[in-house]
């Protein structure tokens, strides 16, 4: 009797063992994303692409990153995208150079059947599905803010923005201006656009000092702007002269940060901005369009030396990490 009664447990076993086998997928269908930069080089790129390769890995996407070498090359973005749909990727995860010559391209990647994810900086498209990244107005707001709140008397601001066709850059700039317009003891007194390379940011900072000896405080709306700004700031002794603040995370402004060149930094999530941007497309790709928002605001913090070494800035500071 104990002997049929092992049998038959065993003929049971084997059943649920042979139904489970039967019934399991071999392996989930692997689906392309395309991830197209604005640059390569950056350490706010680099901590996109850390999290847009964890995303990756965990929905099982194959991933390629691509961008131009330079933050002001729209026209290789656009031949990238042309490129990428041709070679078949399903989606695209994009920040724009240019938020207008930019759209031609996205556009017709859509018109292709290609899902778009926005990522740091929009495109005038209405064929993108979400856009994820810092709500660039408020971070403008911001970086004014961090400075009414630190600096007494009376403010003379230069600010050291990149690219004019960038949206996030111009929304910053904005947000910026809006908030310094509302105080009564804050003056605008330059504008500048350069490159978004330290070097050239760096010289163009040098000369705006130069001209305008009476600015006392400067803002910089991306990492290149401000590792450029803070170099400047250090090379010409006005390191006590000029409160800056700075944008993102870079080993030479947290330098700056704890020498005195930098006094405040207004931090993104870029590691989110990256992992969100493939999470997205592997539900557009997958038909959970339901399950994907059209605007994610991704989080953003203001560190200065006084709450730099506390744990949420850290986190801020190295996310990839």
């Amino acid at each position: 009797m104990k002997r049929n009664r092992r049998a038959a447990l065993c003929a049971v076993l084997m059943g649920l063992l042979l139904c489970g086998c039967a019934g399991k997928t071999a392996s989930p269908e692997q689906h392309t994303v395309t991830l197209v930069a604005k640059s390569t080089q950056t350490e706010f790129w680099l901590s996109v692409f850390a999290g847009a390769e964890a995303a990756a890995t965990e929905y099982n996407m194959k991933l390629n990153i691509i961008g131009p070498e330079t933050e002001e090359d729209y026209e290789t973005q656009n031949q990238m995208i042309a490129d990428a749909v041709e070679a078949g990727t399903e989606a695209i995860v994009f920040s724009a150079i240019d938020y207008e010559n930019n759209a031609a391209a996205i556009d017709a990647a859509a018109r292709a059947g290609v899902r778009i994810v926005a990522i740091d900086s929009s495109v005038a498209s209405k064929m993108v599905s979400t856009y994820i990244g810092t709500d660039n107005y408020t971070a403008g707001q911001m970086a004014a803010q961090a400075v009414l709140d630190r600096v007494e008397g009376e403010l003379k601001v230069g600010l050291i923005n990149y690219d004019v066709s960038s949206a996030n850059g111009q929304e910053r700039e904005h947000g910026a201006v809006e908030t310094f317009g509302r105080s009564d003891r804050a003056e605008i007194v330059a504008v500048i656009n350069t490159l978004a390379e330290a070097e050239q940011a760096r010289l163009d900072t040098a000369a705006l000092l130069e001209r305008f000896p009476e600015i006392n405080v400067l803002l910089a709306f991306n990492e290149p702007t401000s590792v450029g700004a803070a170099e400047a700031v250090e090379e010409l002794g006005l390191s006590e002269d000029v409160f800056l603040v700075g944008f993102d995370s870079n080993v030479a402004t947290i330098d700056g940060l704890q020498e005195g060149s930098v006094d405040a930094l207004v931090v993104q999530n870029p590691y989110a901005m990256g992992y969100l941007g493939v999470e997205s497309a592997y539900r557009l790709v997958t038909g959970q369009s339901d399950n994907v928002e059209a605007t994610v605001d991704t989080s953003t913090q203001t560190v200065d030396r006084e709450n730099l070494f506390t744990m949420d800035s850290q986190k801020a500071l190295f996310a990839f990490e």
